[in-house]
């Protein structure tokens, strides 16, 4: 018998993969009959939807119920809840997307939101968990419902935030429920609210207000949020009355298959929680998948698109029964690999693992050193004011900046304790929750310490990764005490040459602190222990077989051998410290001819490291393509070194086997096919057959077909996809391109984007030269800028982009003019005027961190501020100061 969920279409995702090839071929084929294709693809389906108050116990629930397709065929069933202050309303399109893939799909406004009656229970088991029971209950009856058994309908719970954590409840208190993918939620409310014993103000001063205030709760809930407000710290009946609403109440019996997907940037519901979700899950023997988004509730990129696709994927698998279903990978994290310059947003790379470690895994050990000596002294002010500030609740500005490489933090001289680390010798990628044991002591027996790590470059820039702390409350301070402090869970990459700065402070904006001046005396115990996850990859996804790709070879390697069979040169011996090191160039110059004043390239000295996608970026004549030149070995320099990998680079030296290179383009034999002309190069090479990688060089250049035809039937832009196949021959370690995308239309551009950066993810390094700055921006890593000849900055593109003394505060609403009049007031603030979706503030004297503490202080509703210019501004203001 024919599996009747088999009538409906495999997803969104993979109509999108289609679409993409049936794209590809109308264009190699002449275009003739993508269009009816693409009108027929492309029509949705339409949904049905019904609307129904049902009458609940103490409350009436709206509901909206979603089918598509045979109205006769039965299907599984999923229910969709909705955040906290919103509605039934603000999942209907993901609801009508999983209507349209073959599911039966009810959503509705839990108590207290949208058109529902009753209080706000806070996801009480006694209210809101059994109305979901009901809502089964009423799937259980429709006819158009698949059935396990009789009162058992297949199955799944999904919803963001408070409706994430209804999944999870849902799952623990109703057997029948199949499979859950909570979001950006929380596993133990009163540990998320009152995390270590301390109370998270802020933020639950927003949930009370974002409810509609107190009288809209349950009274025991609003009692409880002003007792605990006034005394600035929890007491035993608050964390018992919110763990019984928590979904670690019921851990032991939440035993479905669950796709956990959690934030980065968020100070409420942090990446700790949906650490406990994933391991109480896999205890009970579950299939577990985690996934950490870029976003979170302090804002940032949610990736909804990508993430809808992804859990719809995951009820193919476990509600329909699709084992062939991709389900995805165990662990993914989301990173940032540039910046989109078209809106200041982060560009978005994957890494993922087959499964999760947690966030103690390969555990490493940095030593770390105090200014003022292991044990430090500081003060907790009366009041704890003013207070440090490291994230500030739903203003995505302050995280979105950090993960540009921008921070906003403030840390007041007196209030906290600081150990450095020594600069880091190579770039180490922590990922999980770092550790530090301290010996504390105070003059009051109640103590509160933050704990948080920056991110210290060697210019005196520090970043605070996600704008991320820790509290803990430790009590019996006075006897003095050791404890080990766990530090916010992160993903972030410490570059070489930077440090790790752990700071201790006394208060911190988000939170209660004790309004008891007091002396805080704390002792380090150790080094830090940071977390890693070697098998964490870039990009483990394969890419679509039509991209023309990255070149992965030497494409001058045959000219090399012949220039070094005639210019034999002694090399001096490899550097040991530097056989790791993909590139360093010291104190290189090049003069003009025989001139004895006139440089091309004069006195310069930059380091790649392994994963770095670096621009080489400089106007007409600033040196860039002598520089290349020299790192090839095709001219010899006058002065200075380059060493790859610590050797030292001559016409013909070995080690450039390990360099490939694109520049120029590459000279066909005309009359050849493209398969005959690359068999041909690399048999020039004399290297082994077997080291050509050719298959997969072709694959990815996806000229199908145009392969056997001779090449002087090609377009420009066949040529170029060629000349990256042949460039991609023999996986070097080490990429040079120079102008790779001459040529491209804009699809294949921003697919060669994509490909550089997953190629030096893996651990190779991709050198860059290119005019198009947007494009550059977007995918490199770091930067290099001449002009003249002369290095005039090198570093990440983020600390280059960011160095600008005019802001973007992008703000939720309106500003008044009397708002704006003070902000133009404000000490060190040159101009203030409205922009579009908010103000732009000029810098004189004032720094970004002041700035964010005036507008918090004068009630400015942020939701963004950043740095107001592109790579653009950035490069002809340093090209300006060089002149």
């Amino acid at each position: 018998m024919e599996n009747p969920l088999r009538r409906f279409p495999r997803g969104r995702l993979r109509g999108k993969r289609l679409a993409a090839v049936l794209a590809v071929l109308a264009v190699l084929l002449g275009g003739g009959v993508w269009a009816g294709v693409a009108a027929a693809a492309d029509d949705p389906a339409p949904v049905r939807r019904t609307e129904q108050l049902v009458q609940m116990p103490g409350a009436r629930i709206d509901t909206s119920y979603f089918t598509a397709g045979d109205p006769g065929t039965r299907r599984p069933a999923v229910l969709i809840g909705h955040g906290f202050g919103g509605s039934k309303k603000d999942v209907q399109a993901q609801a009508e997307e999983l209507a349209r893939h073959g599911y039966a799909v009810l959503t509705w406004s839990a108590r207290g939101f949208g058109a529902s009656g009753g209080k706000i229970g806070l996801n009480d088991p006694a209210t809101e968990v059994k109305d979901v029971s009901r809502l089964i209950d009423r799937l259980a009856a429709r006819p158009d419902v698949l059935l396990d058994k009789a009162g058992d309908p297949r199955v799944g719970v999904t919803g963001v935030s408070y409706g994430g954590a209804i999944s999870l409840l849902a799952a623990g208190h109703d057997p029948r429920v199949d499979a859950i993918a909570p979001r950006l939620t929380y596993w133990n409310l009163a540990q998320a609210l009152f995390p270590d014993g301390v109370f998270k103000k802020l933020w639950a001063g927003i949930f009370v207000t974002t409810g509609g205030g107190c009288a809209r709760f349950e009274p025991k809930l609003c009692e409880m949020y002003e007792r605990v407000a006034v005394a600035g710290k929890p007491d035993d009946a608050a964390r018992k009355t919110l763990e019984e609403r928590s979904p670690s109440a019921v851990a032991d019996r939440i035993k479905v298959p669950a796709l956990i997907v959690q934030g980065q940037s968020d100070s409420l519901f942090p990446l700790g929680q949906a650490d406990l979700m994933a391991g109480a899950v896999a205890r009970n023997g579950a299939p577990v998948a985690v996934d950490w988004v870029s976003g979170g509730h302090d804002g940032g990129d949610q990736e909804t698109d990508r993430v809808n696709g992804r859990v719809t994927d995951w009820f193919d698998r476990y509600l329909k029964d699709d084992t062939t279903a991709d389900t995805g990978p165990g662990f993914r994290v989301s990173r940032t690999g540039g910046v989109d310059s078209t809106n200041g947003a982060a560009s978005l790379r994957g890494a993922d693992a087959t499964r999760y470690p947690g966030l103690r895994h390969d555990v490493r050990d940095i030593a770390l050193t105090g200014r003022r000596g292991p044990q430090q002294t500081f003060a907790n002010p009366a009041g704890a004011s003013p207070p440090g500030i490291s994230s500030v609740p739903g203003a995505g500005a302050l995280s979105q900046l950090s993960g540009l490489g921008v921070g906003l933090s403030l840390d007041f001289p007196g209030q906290y304790a600081q150990y450095d680390s020594a600069p880091l010798d190579t770039g180490l990628q922590v990922t999980g929750a770092p550790t530090v044991k301290v010996r504390v002591r105070s003059d009051q027996d109640d103590m509160v310490l933050f704990a948080k790590v920056y991110d210290a470059s060697a210019n005196g820039r520090q970043v605070l990764p996600h704008q991320l702390v820790n509290p803990v409350r430790i009590t019996g301070a006075k006897a003095g005490r050791t404890v080990e402090l766990t530090l916010p869970a992160i993903d972030h990459k410490f570059q070489a040459g930077h440090r790790m700065r752990l700071l201790l402070t006394s208060t911190d904006l988000g939170y209660a602190s004790p309004a008891e001046p007091a002396t805080y005396t704390v002792n380090l115990q150790g080094g830090l222990q940071v977390p890693t996850d070697p098998a964490l990859a870039t990009a483990a996804a394969g890419l679509a077989w039509w991209v023309w790709g990255l070149p992965l070879a030497g494409a001058a390697l045959a000219g090399l051998l012949l220039i070094g069979a005639r210019r034999g040169t002694v090399a001096p011996p490899p550097d040991p410290a530097l056989a790791d090191v993909p590139l360093t160039i010291t104190s290189l110059s090049k003069r003009y001819g025989r001139s004895g004043d006139r440089y091309a390239v004069r006195d310069l000295s930059f380091r790649v490291e392994r994963g770095q996608v670096l621009g080489l970026l400089g106007p007409n004549g600033a040196g860039k393509t002598t520089t290349l030149r020299m790192l090839m070995g095709l001219i010899s320099p006058d002065g200075g070194e380059i060493r790859v990998f610590g050797h030292a680079v001559r016409p013909g030296a070995p080690v450039l086997s390990r360099v490939g290179s694109f520049v120029e383009g590459a000279g066909f034999l005309p009359h050849l096919s493209g398969r005959a002309n690359l068999d041909l190069y690399w048999q020039a090479t004399g290297r082994p057959a077997a080291d050509a990688h050719i298959e997969e060089a072709l694959e990815i250049a996806g000229l199908g077909d145009a392969l056997q035809r001779a090449v002087r039937t090609y377009s420009q832009g066949m040529r170029q996809r060629l000349a990256i196949a042949q460039a991609m021959l023999g996986m070097p370690d080490l990429l040079i391109l120079d102008e790779p995308t001459n040529g491209l239309d804009p699809p294949q551009i921003r697919e060669m984007r994509d490909v550089m950066i997953r190629y030096a993810a893996g651990g190779r390094t991709v050198i860059v030269s290119s005019h198009l700055l947007s494009e550059v921006e977007q995918s490199c890593t770091d930067l290099v800028v001449m002009d003249h000849g002369k290095l005039v900055q090198a570093g990440p593109v983020a600390e280059i982009i960011g160095s600008g003394d005019t802001l973007l505060v992008s703000v939720d609403g309106e500003v008044s003019e009397a708002v704006l009049d003070k902000v133009s007031a404000l000490p060190g603030v040159g101009t203030a005027v409205r922009a579009e979706g908010g103000l732009l503030v000029r810098l004189d004297g004032a720094s970004a961190q002041s700035l964010i503490v005036e507008l918090v202080r004068l009630d400015v509703p942020l939701s963004g501020v950043g740095p107001h210019r592109r790579l653009e501004d950035a490069f002809l203001t340093l090209i300006a100061g060089s002149a």
